[in-house]
């Protein structure tokens, strides 16, 4: 549930003066904007070991033209981009891409600032209202094939890969409607080549960390890449610098390593001491309640039942004074299922999610829904 205890996310000495007043033995950051401000830089000033990486490193996810040079030093395969920040060279830019047409915020946009679209008129108005607000535009080639997201712990040095996992972007079933922040996810991915999770670390999380070591600038924390898993092979869309949901409650539903001890082994340079990973068997579904309005003005302050059953995460909750939990946040809550597979975590998931009632809230209803038949594979070559 929300608590921000009147501190301040984008000041960084104020969470540092939070931390050592409690007296923490350890920080994790989780929000990319506290990350991006320096949080984690004044957390480790304070002399407290801290989970997240450092505002220069957190670059990767703040500023998709840094992530882009990244990657091009790197030799790590990504799709072809281009930067516009003058709107009067949009429409030639436009004009390099296509015919459907990837459209991003070069900064932080909760992941709602992204358009792919196969309509000229609708990359373009998305584009010139990004530029309208100062805000220069990413254009991209599209990349074929499913996708796919994998989170590694990162110590500097030591890569530790999770369990890749497969989120659910678009607001509605069959992948309708605008981009959200997330609607749900699955973990593992019984589709994926068996290799996918040593390939993607050696071509591109690995690359990417030993660059940004040579940079002077060493990654520490989760550094999440999200994949396309093209014909071509697993190609970058876009890096993140911390945990990121939906995916991350499916995930760390099946790990049954204590999470931690693995955070501050990351957050103290002993990653490569610890022994391998340890993991569930079968699978975890998340589905996302999100309020009435979500993605665009949420509703708020509606009040919720069911929300205090097992499997049920908060992320857009408070407590009111009379103690009824509310609203208070575009994507309220996450549901988990587990089960031996797919079918049954999928079942699950969703028997939870009729258990909670928020008035005008929604939620879909095919996360998982195609990788449990079988229907999702990565194309050949």
């Amino acid at each position: 549930m929300s608590e921000t205890l009147g501190v301040d996310l984008t000041d960084p000495k104020a969470i540092a003066d939070l931390a050592v007043s409690w007296k923490a033995d350890l920080v994790v950051v989780g929000p990319e904007v506290p990350l991006v401000a320096g949080a984690a830089d004044a957390v480790r000033a304070a002399g407290i070991a801290c989970f997240g990486p450092s505002a220069e490193a957190a670059r990767i996810e703040g500023s998709k033209s840094f992530a882009k040079d990244v990657m091009a030093a790197a030799g790590v395969p990504t799709a072809r981009s281009e930067v516009v920040d003058n709107p009067a060279h949009l429409d030639a830019a436009l004009a390099r891409f296509g015919p459907t047409w990837v459209v991003k915020d070069d900064g932080l946009a909760a992941g709602k600032g992204v358009v792919v679209t196969d309509q000229l008129d609708r990359a373009r108005q998305h584009a010139l209202m990004l530029l309208d607000g100062g805000h220069p535009v990413v254009l991209e080639s599209f990349l074929d094939g499913p996708e796919a997201s994998l989170f590694c712990l990162v110590d500097g040095q030591t890569v530790v890969p999770l369990l890749p996992a497969q989120d659910f972007k678009r607001v509605g079933d069959d992948d309708a409607g605008p981009n959200t922040g997330g609607m749900g996810a699955y973990a593992p991915l019984p589709w994926a080549p068996e290799k996918l999770v040593d390939e993607v670390v050696s071509t591109i999380v690995r690359p990417v960390v030993d660059e940004l070591a040579r940079r002077g600038t060493p990654f520490t924390g989760l550094l999440y890449a999200g994949l396309a898993l093209t014909s071509s092979g697993p190609q970058v869309i876009e890096f993140n610098c911390r945990f990121g949901d939906p995916e991350t409650q499916a995930v760390l539903a099946l790990l049954r390593t204590p999470l931690a001890q693995l955070l501050h082994a990351t957050a103290t340079g002993r990653l490569a001491e610890q022994p391998p990973l340890e993991w569930a068997e079968g699978a975890a579904v998340t589905v996302v309640v999100a309020a009435d309005g979500y993605p665009g003005k949420p509703r708020v302050n509606d009040v919720i039942t069911g929300s205090e059953a097992e499997g049920v995460l908060h992320a857009g909750t408070r407590r009111r004074d009379d103690g009824a939990v509310v609203s208070y946040g575009g994507r309220v809550l996450s549901v988990v299922g587990t089960g031996p597979d797919l079918t049954a975590a999928r079942e699950q998931a969703y028997e939870r999610v009729a258990r909670v009632n928020l008035a005008g809230s929604h939620h879909r209803s095919d996360i998982a829904a195609r990788a449990a038949r079988g229907e999702l594979s990565v194309p050949n070559s």
